[in-house]
């Protein structure tokens, strides 16, 4: 039976608060082996130490995400680090992102390179945010310390040309069931030409929603949800991507088995990655 692996949530958010502990006995009845809980402010951040505590299928992970720089206080990269040292935890979510309103671009590049400095010095993975800013993250990542545990690109929406340039950075790149709705079904296409053993599979519940058929947790008062794999978002893919010619690997088992090919775990407290 294969194990899953949600690459990239937001388990802490509060929109998730009404049916957590519904969502949390559906994720204990199914072979979910791992998620990775991503903070994306200060504030988070505790709520996520206690998660990755008291549940012992979370991986937790911290950073500042663009959307929420404002926020930040002047101690924030102390904060970050002593998160990281404390546990074998992964870093981000952070990024660049062009997409929002009154961005600021220089700050947005000075704090993703703090964060992938944090990462190579602590040797953790890196969870990556980027809308509309696909050529300038390149160009950073190609002028910072190279990863040795690799960056997660998740909910990859790049140009197709660009992915063989971060696959040779280190890049992984996540598939959200979000990318299964009528309207965005254009992206299937793009996950055809990723190497199988470079995609993962995520939810990042509650913000980007299943399907309204597939979602069994919708969100107080909001149209986000967290999916409970009962139809595993993988195979859900897999399924709906069978007419797919130019794939690179025609063999579906590798393509989102993420417990078996390319994501992390923690063996002995020490991040290291899972090949098969």
């Amino acid at each position: 039976m294969h194990e899953y692996i949600d690459a990239h949530n937001h388990l802490q958010d509060v929109l998730l608060t009404h049916d957590l502990d519904k969502a949390l006995t559906a994720v204990r009845s199914l072979p979910v082996r791992w998620m990775v809980v991503n903070g994306t402010t200060e504030t988070d951040w505790a709520i996520v130490h206690r998660l990755a505590k008291d549940l012992p299928f979370v991986i937790p992970s911290y950073g500042l995400h663009p959307w929420y720089l404002r926020q930040r206080s002047q101690s924030w990269a102390k904060k970050l680090y002593d998160y990281l040292v404390e546990s074998p935890a992964a870093v981000g979510e952070t990024g660049l992102d062009r997409w929002i309103k009154d961005y600021d671009f220089e700050s947005q590049q000075a704090i993703l390179r703090k964060h992938l400095a944090f990462a190579a010095e602590l040797d953790r993975p890196l969870t990556v945010h980027c809308l509309r800013a696909w050529e300038e993250l390149l160009d950073l990542l190609g002028t910072s310390p190279r990863l040795a545990r690799g960056f997660l690109l998740h909910s990859y929406g790049g140009p197709v040309e660009l992915v063989d340039s971060f696959v040779e950075l280190g890049a992984y790149f996540s598939f959200s069931g979000y990318f299964l709705n009528e309207n965005k079904k254009a992206k299937l296409a793009l996950f055809c030409d990723i190497p199988a053993d470079r995609l993962l599979v995520e939810t990042d519940a509650p913000a980007m929603p299943l399907p309204p058929d597939r979602i069994e947790f919708p969100c107080h008062k909001r149209r986000r949800a967290y999916t409970r794999i009962t139809q595993p978002i993988f195979e859900l893919f897999i399924g709906d991507s069978q007419s797919c010619d130019n794939c690179r690997s025609r063999d579906s088992r590798p393509w989102f088995a993420a417990i078996s090919t390319a994501f992390f775990r923690r063996s002995s407290g020490i991040w290291a990655r899972e090949t098969c």
